[in-house]
């Protein structure tokens, strides 16, 4: 029996705002995936430890503060810096303009606000190495 594909979404940073991690995580749940959450204002420590203790194939971060640049340079940094490979994916409020950025810091993905739920969990899916059968 294949494992599932394991995602955790976390919510770095000191926006409170977790409304949209909860519809992803939900919908990457209904879609078969099995979802740790890590809940709010979580440090990019505890997101890599956490990624890590739980060994997911894909690391999700919802930002909606502005500080998407220097968080999520700091969860890949983390990544790099303990020898893990894991699929870092950004969402929230991302200005176009910085898309290029994040993929620069070593980002795989990001979704705006206007990303559609069936295309994000296809993304995820892709990159945890999952066919389209559904096994890893």
């Amino acid at each position: 029996m294949a494992r599932r594909v394991r995602v955790l979404v976390g919510k770095p940073g000191l926006d409170g705002h977790d409304r949209g991690a909860k519809v992803i995580a939900s919908a990457l749940r209904d879609a078969g995936m099995e979802v740790i959450y890590t809940g709010l204002r979580v440090t990019p420590e505890v997101i890599v430890a956490t990624a890590v203790q739980e060994s997911v194939d894909v690391i999700g971060l919802s930002i909606l503060s502005g500080a998407h640049e220097t968080l999520s340079a700091r969860v890949v940094a983390l990544l790099r810096q303990r020898g893990v490979e894991v699929p870092v994916v950004v969402g929230g409020v991302i200005p176009p303009a910085d898309v290029k950025k994040l993929k620069e810091i070593g980002v795989a993905e990001v979704f705006g606000q206007e990303a559609a739920l069936d295309s994000m969990v296809a993304r995820v899916r892709e990159l945890a190495g999952e066919s389209e059968g559904g096994s890893t």
